[in-house]
C-alpha cells in the first residue's frame, strides 16, 4: 500500500509539472545584469504565477517574488533576483503557479564584479550578432528566407557571458506592420524559437534595433506605429534602461566591468532616407549630444557605439550613415575636437561581416565591426566600393561574434573572433586599448 501511495505522489507531480511546463510559452531570458539584482525574463501562454528560485555555489535557494501573468501585459513576467553579492554567478530555477519547471538545459544569471580600485577588471566575453529571420511559412515570402539555427547553440558553446543584438532582431512581415496583434504575434513567434531558449536561458542579452524589429522596411521616423513597437520592444527585453536621451526610442548605456556600451536608436527620430535634404536628422540632435556627454564622461577602457547601420563605412549605399553625411561629419568631427578615446562601433544590418577602418590625422583610427547576419538571408561577396574596408576581413555566410576582453587594467586587449553558423572560425581582429588613444605629446 505504502509503495502504491508514493507512486501515486509521484505520477501526481510528474503530470503537475508537466501541465506548468506547458503554460511556458518562451524563456527563461536572462537580461541585465547589475551588482545588486539582474532581470529574469519569461512568458506564458496563459494567465499564471511565476517566480524564481536562485542560489550561489553552498547556498540556500530564495525566491524572487511572484509576478502574475497577465493578457493585458502580453503574459510576460520580468523577475529581478536581489538578494544577491557581487561578482558571483547563480543558478536558478524556474517555478510556474508554484511549481517547478525543469529545464534540459544551464539556467544561471552573474552579477557585476567590484573591481574598481581593487584588482584589474576581470576578463570577460561579449556575443554580438544582428539580422535574425525565424521563418513563418503562411507569413512568409515563397522561398524561406531564414536558416541554420544551430547557430544559437554555437554561440552558447563560446561561452559568453553577454550578448549584444546588434538590430533586425527579428523580422516584421506584412501582416504584422499596422496593429498591436500583428507586432506582438511576430515578437512572439520569433521569441519562442526552440534553438535559440538555452542561450536565452544563462547568458546576458542587451539589444537595440534596426527597421525590422522598429517597423516596415527601411522604416523611418515616420511610421504610425513607432510607439507601439517601442513599448513591445522594451516588454520583450530585459535591457537595464532605455530613452536614454529622453526624447523616446531605445536609446541606452550599460557596463560590463571597464567596458561601457552606448546602443543607439537609428529609426525613432531618423528623416526618410528619400529626403533630399543633405543636413536631414539619422540620429538627431538630442540623441547625438546625448552620445557626446556620455561618451566625454566616461572613463571606460572601451567605449563601444552600437548602431543597426553602418557608421564608418565610407560608401554611401543602402542604408548606411554615409547617406546622411552632414551628421555623420558632426559625430566624426565632434569625437574628435572633444578629444574622446577609446571609442569603437559595432553594426549590423548588411548580410555580410566587414571591419571599416578610417584612419584620422592626429587621432586614433575608428574601427567599425559591422556582423550580419544570424539567420536571415546572405548575399554573394562583392565589392560595394567601401574604401575603408579592412582587407581579409569579410565573411559572406551566417555568422556571429565573440569579442573577447583580457589583459591589465592599462593593457587590455579585445579580439574580435567571427564564427560561422557552426562555431567554425572565419577570421580574428586585435585591437588594443592603447591604440584608441590620442598621441601624447
Amino acid at each position: 500500500m505504502k509503495k502504491n501511495l508514493i507512486t501515486l505522489l509521484c505520477l501526481f507531480i510528474t503530470l503537475t509539472s508537466v501541465a506548468q511546463e506547458n503554460l511556458l510559452q518562451s524563456g527563461p531570458m536572462v537580461g541585465y545584469s547589475d551588482f545588486r539584482e539582474a532581470l529574469i525574463w519569461v512568458q506564458t501562454t496563459e494567465a499564471a504565477e511565476v517566480k524564481i528560485g536562485y542560489f550561489a555555489a553552498g547556498e540556500t535557494e530564495k525566491f524572487t517574488k511572484t509576478v502574475a501573468t497577465t493578457e493585458a501585459g502580453d503574459f510576460i513576467a520580468k523577475l529581478t533576483p536581489n538578494e544577491v553579492d557581487y561578482g558571483k554567478t547563480y543558478t536558478y530555477k524556474l517555478y510556474i503557479n508554484d511549481t517547478y519547471v525543469p529545464r534540459d538545459y544551464k539556467l544561471a544569471f552573474q552579477t557585476q564584479t567590484l573591481w574598481q580600485f581593487r584588482t584589474n577588471p576581470p576578463d570577460f566575453k561579449i556575443a554580438i550578432g544582428s539580422c535574425s529571420f525565424i521563418n513563418e511559412t503562411k507569413d512568409d515570402r515563397p522561398k524561406p528566407y531564414g536558416g541554420k539555427y544551430q547557430i544559437f547553440n554555437s554561440i552558447l558553446e563560446k561561452n559568453p557571458d553577454l550578448m549584444l543584438w546588434v538590430g533586425d532582431n527579428m523580422y516584421l512581415r506584412t501582416p504584422d506592420f499596422m496593429t498591436e496583434t500583428g507586432i506582438r504575434h511576430r515578437y512572439r513567434h520569433t521569441r519562442a524559437t526552440k534553438e535559440l531558449q538555452a542561450l536565452l536561458g544563462s547568458v546576458h542579452h542587451y539589444a537595440t534595433w534596426d527597421d525590422h524589429d522598429f517597423g516596415p522596411n527601411d522604416a523611418d521616423r515616420s511610421y504610425v506605429n513607432k510607439k507601439l513597437t517601442e513599448q513591445t520592444f522594451n516588454d520583450y527585453w530585459g535591457n537595464l534602461n532605455t530613452n536614454a536621451a529622453g526624447n523616446g526610442g531605445v536609446t541606452q548605456h550599460f557596463a560590463w566591468n571597464d567596458v561601457e556600451f552606448f546602443m543607439l536608436d537609428d529609426r525613432y527620430h531618423r528623416a526618410p532616407n528619400r529626403d533630399p535634404n543633405k543636413d536631414k536628422a539619422y540620429l538627431g540632435k538630442q540623441q547625438l549630444d546625448w552620445l557626446i556627454d556620455a561618451l566625454t564622461n566616461s572613463r571606460a577602457t572601451f567605449k563601444v557605439i552600437i548602431n543597426g547601420g553602418q557608421v564608418i563605412s565610407d560608401v554611401a549605399k543602402f542604408e548606411n550613415y554615409a547617406t546622411y553625411p552632414t551628421e555623420r561629419a558632426e559625430l566624426l568631427q565632434r569625437l574628435h575636437d572633444s578629444k574622446i578615446e577609446g571609442v569603437l562601433f559595432i553594426s549590423g544590418d548588411r548580410h555580410h561581416t566587414e571591419i571599416s577602418r578610417l584612419e584620422r590625422t592626429d587621432a586614433y583610427p575608428l574601427i567599425d565591426i559591422t556582423c550580419s547576419p544570424l539567420t536571415a538571408g546572405t548575399h554573394s561577396a562583392r565589392d560595394e566600393g567601401n574604401t575603408l574596408q579592412v582587407k581579409g576581413k569579410t565573411f559572406y555566410n551566417r555568422n556571429f561574434g565573440i569579442m573577447e576582453v583580457t589583459g591589465k587594467r592599462r593593457e587590455r586587449i579585445l579580439v574580435l573572433t567571427i564564427y560561422d553558423s557552426d562555431g567554425q572560425k572565419a577570421f580574428d581582429y586585435e585591437i588594443k586599448a592603447q591604440d584608441l588613444r590620442y598621441p601624447r605629446k
